[in-house]
C-alpha cells in the first residue's frame, strides 16, 4: 500500500484538464492587471496544475487576434503584435513622455538599479525631480533599494507595468543600440559606455549597474 503525497498527489481530485484550462481563461481575461501563477493557484480548486493549464492555453492561442504572454513573473491575455496597428487611436491619446523622460527611463531599463547621479552622468546634464516623479507616477519606474555607499543614494528600477505596456517578458527583450538610434532615443553619438546591453536582471532590480558618480546623491534620501 503507498502513502498518498508520495508523488506530490492532491488528496482532492483536480477538475478535467481541459476545465482548469477555461478556468485560468476566465481569470485571465477577467482580470485588468497581468496574473502570477501563485494568484491563479489561488482562485483554482485545489489540486489543479495551473502552469499546465497555461501551457495549453498558450498554444490554443498561437496565431489568433488574442495570445497569452508572460509579463515579467505573471501572465497576461494581449493583442497579437502584427495587429497592434488597429489599437493606433489609443495609443496616440495616451500621455506622451518629454524627450529627458524618455532618455530617463531607457537609461534606467539598462542600467538598472541606477542612482540619480549615474543616470545625470550618463546623460551629461541634471535629472530634473519632475522627470522622475512623472515616471514614477506613471508606474513604470520604482524605488530600489539603495546603495551601500556614503549618503546611501536610492536606486531606480523599471516595473512590471513597463514591461507590460512595452510587450517585454524581461529587461532582457529590450530593443539594442540600433533600434535605439533608429527610433531616435539616442543621440548619434552617445558617451561612450552609455549604453551597454539590457540588464541581466529579468526587470525588477539587478546589480549591474556602474558604481560611478554616486557621490552627492544623499538629497535623493
Amino acid at each position: 500500500m503507498t502513502e498518498r503525497g508520495d508523488m506530490g498527489e492532491s488528496p482532492f481530485e483536480a477538475p478535467p484538464m481541459a476545465e482548469q484550462e477555461r478556468m485560468a481563461e476566465a481569470v485571465l481575461f477577467a482580470s485588468a492587471a497581468p496574473v502570477t501563477l501563485k494568484e491563479l493557484a489561488a482562485r483554482m480548486p485545489v489540486g489543479s496544475d495551473p502552469a499546465a493549464a497555461l501551457a495549453l492555453l498558450k498554444q490554443r492561442y498561437e496565431g489568433r487576434g488574442v495570445r497569452l504572454m508572460k509579463v515579467g513573473e505573471a501572465w497576461a491575455m494581449r493583442t497579437a503584435p502584427d495587429l497592434g496597428f488597429l489599437m493606433r487611436k489609443e495609443e496616440t491619446e495616451t500621455r506622451k513622455l518629454s524627450r529627458a523622460a524618455v532618455e530617463t527611463l531607457a537609461i534606467i531599463a539598462y542600467h538598472q538599479p541606477a542612482t540619480r547621479a549615474e543616470i545625470e552622468a550618463i546623460r551629461g546634464v541634471s535629472v530634473s525631480r519632475g522627470t522622475l516623479d512623472q515616471l514614477l507616477e506613471m508606474e513604470w519606474i520604482r524605488l530600489g533599494r539603495r546603495r551601500m555607499t556614503p549618503g546611501r543614494p536610492v536606486t531606480f528600477v523599471v516595473t512590471q507595468a513597463f514591461l507590460d505596456h512595452f510587450g517585454l517578458e524581461s529587461a532582457r527583450d529590450l530593443p539594442g543600440i540600433r533600434e535605439l538610434r533608429a527610433a531616435g532615443l539616442l543621440e548619434s553619438r552617445p558617451p561612450p559606455g552609455a549604453m551597454p546591453g539590457p540588464a541581466d536582471d529579468a526587470g525588477v532590480g539587478g546589480d549591474g549597474a556602474e558604481e560611478a558618480g554616486e557621490a552627492g546623491e544623499g538629497d535623493m534620501a
